[in-house]
């Protein structure tokens, strides 16, 4: 556990040192706002928090956190500083769990400045703490799962726009999938998709309800990719 937290550590300084990382919080912070004041104050209508995380904050989740994770492991393979932490007495577990929790608290600060959401919602309308808490779970775990898949993703390849232009699509097409499968007559490959709809377990959350059915989803489906990232850089280790 320790080198996980001196990895974390090392992440986290790389992050807050670097003003690409302050850009990206603020260009966040201005698409959400910019959706915050489109959704949540309709004319005639009741300011509500469901405006702040509705669908569109998945789309731009999906683009930021694919760009923010493309370089976790494809920038230390560019620079060959790879093999400097590969030959330290750290285990290929350990730099992706130091690596995963660093990207983890960025997302997690990213999330704090939106904070002020809830409080314009609670000034100009009715704020549901008990709506709110359930999203704001709702994007902790999806922002966690993309994380792991772009640091799978950046694990695969030393070229950081390939690997995060990878991770980008293939979240947007898991987070839509039930925009693909409207017209699909009742069916298992139906259902299966929409198992694996992002967007479907989310909206739960969007409606204040905490299921553990679309909580282990994201669980699961984080630890699976986080398993493959430990594997692509084991096997990268020993080819």
């Amino acid at each position: 556990m320790r080198n996980v937290m001196t990895i974390t550590r090392r992440e986290l300084a790389a992050w807050f040192y670097s003003p690409m990382a302050y850009g990206v919080i603020t260009l966040f912070l201005v698409l959400a706002g910019i959706m915050f004041d489109l959704l949540t104050f309709e004319p005639g209508a009741e300011a509500s928090i469901r405006g702040v995380f509705g669908p569109w904050m998945l789309l731009i989740l999906a683009f930021m956190l694919a760009m923010l994770t493309m370089r976790l492991l494809s920038e230390e393979y560019r620079n060959g500083t790879i093999e400097t932490l590969m030959t330290a007495p750290v285990t290929d577990a350990e730099v992706i769990g130091g690596k995963y929790l660093g990207a983890l608290v960025f997302y997690a600060v990213m999330l704090l400045g939106t904070l002020i959401y809830p409080v314009l919602v609670s000034k100009y309308g009715g704020l549901d703490s008990g709506l709110t808490f359930a999203c704001y779970l709702g994007l902790l775990l999806t922002g966690a799962l993309y994380i792991a898949v772009g640091l799978f993703f950046s694990a695969c390849t030393q070229n950081q726009i390939v690997a995060g232009l990878a991770a980008f699509v293939v979240l947007a097409v898991f987070t839509f999938l039930t925009n693909f499968i409207g017209q699909m007559q009742e069916g298992t490959l139906r259902v299966t998709l929409q198992h694996l709809s992002v967007a479907e377990h989310y909206e739960s959350f969007m409606r204040g309800m905490i299921d553990f059915t679309h909580v282990t989803f994201f669980i699961t489906t984080t630890a699976v990719f986080l398993f493959l990232a430990v594997k692509a850089l084991e096997f990268r280790r020993w080819r």
